[in-house]
């Protein structure tokens, strides 16, 4: 990369720092281009986006945003992951370090609260946004079908009582 290609580097991922709201921080030691090709293409399916870049550039890149505090751990061969939704990039990256030993989760950010590994893990145990969501519109219809079960009891019973009675209206004069 020439001077200006690094410049350009820095600027876009300084705007994917501003813009994002969860950096996990990883290690490939090893990984094949087949494993990393892999790996992007479940991160794409997530949601998510991953880069390797150099970590004088990614250092640089950091300054002045809300995910400074990843800096330290910005050593040896490694490769940044982020998000809009923190748990689909933690859960995608926690997933494939359990299938591959080369590829370990070192910690991340989510906005200005530093996590370490076992708090990537634990934010990956946790429901995904759709998934929330799913769970809240449950939650709201389940009381409204309620309600219109209750509402709709006494009218079905009015309903029966009338058919009954013309049923023995009906069999009365036949």
């Amino acid at each position: 990369m020439d001077r200006t290609e690094k410049r350009e580097f820095v600027a876009s991922l300084g705007l994917v720092f501003a813009e994002t709201s969860m950096v996990v921080v990883t290690q490939n030691r090893g990984l094949t281009v087949a494993e990393v090709s892999d790996l992007r293409r479940k991160m794409r399916a997530s949601g998510s986006t991953f880069k390797v870049a150099k970590n004088r550039l990614a250092v640089l890149a950091l300054d002045g945003t809300r995910f400074d505090g990843i800096k330290p751990m910005l050593k040896g061969p490694t490769a940044l992951a982020w998000s809009q939704d923190p748990v689909a990039v933690a859960k995608t990256a926690v997933d494939y370090a359990k299938t591959n030993e080369k590829f370990v989760v070192i910690g991340g950010a989510l906005g200005t609260q530093m996590l370490n590994a076992d708090g990537i893990r634990a934010l990956a145990d946790l429901p995904s946004l759709d998934a929330l969501r799913a769970r809240l519109v449950g939650m709201i219809q389940t009381p409204a079908t309620r309600i219109a079960g209750v509402l709709a009891a006494p009218a079905g019973q009015l309903a029966r009582v009338f058919g009954a009675y013309a049923k023995k209206d009906e069999a009365e004069a036949a």
